[in-house]
């Protein structure tokens, strides 16, 4: 049986620092994964891939399904298993949420891998935002964020949570811990999550030991100082 793999478009670090060219389609991505999270040419949007379709959270929260010949510049994605279930209740915050799903990899000796995760459930609220494009380069991701960012909250409402989880040696090629998004049940709401408050759900989780990383192949990419990329402004990227 072939071993699961994350399949993972450029890095954090250049997002970061403001590579936010094509490198691959929505097509092409697709063929990759199922499950997982992302954005798109010019950081237009937040991207969710869930049940093997690739969706746009924009700027008001709305979501569409792009064209297959979208830019995509960074995402992580992989084909979810369920090889975990297991329910959750009464969650009152992103961080208890965080904190189980950790405290589950943990318990199987999971710390130091990959994982893909799915969240169904009832949502009190949900706190996200999503962002239109900027169309410049060399402008690191929390400069076009503070200009093109908005927020906006969704309540009582039933959707999936879409994840990925990254060791803390991994730091720079993905965000270390959880980063999750949302897409709401009927496909027309979505966002980068900031905060939910989730009253019951369902968890599909899978461990991953694999990684493919697609780095970019223009010259344009080895301008940019890797290393220079701020740990500290991804935190805020990643928080709000």
């Amino acid at each position: 049986m072939a071993q699961n793999k994350m399949y993972q478009v450029s890095t954090l670090q250049a997002l970061s620092l403001g590579y936010s060219k094509k490198v691959i389609t929505v097509g092409e991505l697709l063929q990759e994964g199922d499950t997982g999270l992302g954005t798109f040419e010019d950081v237009n949007g937040e991207m969710i891939v869930l049940d093997g379709h690739c969706y746009r959270a924009t700027q008001d929260g709305s979501v569409v399904e792009p064209e297959p010949e979208t830019g995509v510049p960074f995402c992580a994605v992989a084909r979810l298993t369920g090889e975990r279930t297991f329910s959750l209740s009464s969650m009152p915050d992103i961080a208890s949420i965080r904190t189980e799903l950790t405290r589950r990899i943990e318990e199987h000796f999971g710390l130091n891998s990959m994982h893909v995760v799915r969240i169904d459930g009832l949502f009190d609220t949900v706190d996200a935002r999503s962002e239109a494009p900027y169309r410049s380069h060399h402008i690191s991701l929390k400069t076009v964020l503070d200009q093109n960012q908005r927020a906006f909250l969704f309540e009582n409402i039933r959707g999936s949570l879409v994840g990925v989880y990254f060791p803390d040696h991994m730091d720079g090629i993905n965000m270390p811990g959880w980063h999750l998004h949302f897409l709401s049940d009927d496909r027309s709401k979505g966002g980068h999550v900031f905060n939910v408050i989730l009253k019951e759900g369902t968890v599909l989780l899978d461990k991953i030991s694999r990684i493919e990383i697609e780095l970019p192949r223009e010259a344009a990419f080895d301008t940019y100082s890797l290393k220079q990329a701020s740990e500290e402004e991804i935190k805020k990227v990643e928080k709000g």
